[in-house]
């Protein structure tokens, strides 16, 4: 599988971006194709290419996701109003980038999460 994609350019500065958190575990930085007023997403520094690839070496990045989103939620100011988060698996589910990435999504009321 492909070492070098999107994600990890933006990790390494390849690529500018506004970045809205980094640490030695996981970025997060805008979607550039926002579903919602706010949408971004939050993705490991290492290659996790889908969920079906994590480890249990992998568990203090998987949990820094979740925190990381609720920290950004709360600068966003939608922790109280409420806000999604969304980790697709393969191609059924729509997964684009073989990356594993969180979506936040908030900012409105978002509606039920699947629809017929």
């Amino acid at each position: 599988m492909k070492k070098d994609n999107i994600f990890m350019n933006i990790i390494q500065k390849k690529v500018k971006t506004d970045i809205l958190y980094q640490d030695e575990l996981v970025t997060a930085f805008y979607d550039l194709n926002p579903k919602a007023p706010v949408h971004v997403l939050i993705v490991p520094n290492i290659l996790i290419p889908t969920v079906n690839h994590a480890t249990t070496h992998d568990e203090i990045i998987l949990g820094r996701l979740f925190i990381v989103a609720a920290k950004i939620a709360e600068q966003k100011n939608i922790h109280s109003s409420g806000y999604r988060l969304i980790v697709n698996c393969n191609d059924h589910s729509g997964q684009e980038i073989y990356h594993l990435h969180m979506h936040l999504l908030g900012g409105k009321p978002l509606g039920p999460l699947l629809q017929k």
